[in-house]
């Protein structure tokens, strides 16, 4: 089992475009914060600002991408400004309906600012260390695009296939953009000391392989002792070594994850609170009912109801 496949299938991640954009200074917009999501705007053409609350600009040129995770609301800008108007007022300006290019301003085609914009949504309640290690924003410039060349040809095709036309193309896009959170996931593991640490223990040969087994077999009844024996090391050992790179000991981390792996289930097969119990390693509906709200502020039953 691929444990990063498996934590952003259970989280459910969802790539979402907005639109692509053409720009002719002057312009700007505020994107506002969005729950549950990562923003990422990818720069065809021309030069954008991206600004934040605490003053800082990142810059992008054609070829750069910035990821914005936990939905910061931002500015988008030709030149640094205090503020700007928000993007449902520059949605309606532009009389734009959803469809098609995003079209700010009359000005020199050639010098206009080119994005394609969108972002990727998380289940409600989705959680992991993985995404509370991710830094403020992450920045791919070209020059790293230069040295990842598959990261380089999917940002090729995605752009390729937005100036497409029909479903097909969109539903294309949309799997691109996913597979581009991934690499860059990877990409960004000197971003952040957490981030590094975490990517560094599902790689590592002994804390990677507790980390499938916890992920492939969830319902079954771990103990640190069993973890540290499966993988050929002291418990001790393991104990200390899981938590300095995952942030948490490894019951905390399995407590946790089966609970994400709950909300998976509840939400997206319809099974039963007593088959999602089971399936996660609780001895009693009871008892996970008491974990599961604890967690989340809901039952279980509530969340089915919710769910429909």
């Amino acid at each position: 089992m691929n444990v990063l496949d498996d934590i952003l299938s259970t989280l459910n991640l969802k790539g979402t475009l907005y639109f692509r954009t053409d720009l002719s200074p002057p312009w700007a917009v505020t994107v506002p914060n969005l729950e549950q999501a990562a923003r990422f705007h990818l720069c065809v053409q021309g030069t954008c600002l991206v600004g934040f609350d605490d003053g800082e600009y990142a810059e992008l040129k054609p070829g750069d991408l910035i990821l914005i995770p936990r939905g910061r609301s931002h500015t988008l800008s030709c030149t640094p400004v205090d503020e700007a108007p928000p993007l449902e007022t520059v949605l309606s300006d532009a009389g734009y309906d959803g469809r098609g290019v995003l079209v700010v301003g009359k000005g020199d085609g050639n010098a206009s600012t080119q994005l394609i914009c969108g972002h990727f949504t998380l289940r409600d309640g989705a959680d992991h260390p993985l995404l509370r290690a991710l830094p403020d924003y992450l920045l791919t410039c070209s020059a790293t695009r230069a040295r990842e060349v598959w990261l380089d040809e999917v940002l090729r095709l995605l752009t390729r296939r937005m100036f497409s036309e029909g479903d097909i193309a969109e539903a294309t896009i949309t799997r691109l953009s996913e597979v581009c959170f991934i690499e860059l996931l990877r990409l960004g593991v000197g971003s952040t000391p957490e981030m590094a640490s975490i990517l560094t223990a599902l790689t590592d040969r002994q804390i990677g392989k507790a980390l499938q087994l916890m992920h492939r077999e969830a319902d079954k009844h771990w103990t640190v002792g069993s973890l540290a024996g499966e993988v050929g090391m002291s418990r001790s050992s393991f104990a200390d070594r899981f938590s300095e790179l995952m942030g948490m000991g490894p019951m905390s981390y399995l407590s946790e994850w089966r609970l994400q792996k709950a909300l998976s289930l509840l939400e997206d097969t319809g099974c039963s609170v007593q088959q999602a119990a089971a399936g996660t390693g609780y001895q009693s509906p009871a008892a996970f009912t008491r974990a599961f709200t604890t967690r989340f502020g809901y039952s279980p039953r509530e969340l089915k109801r919710k769910a429909g």
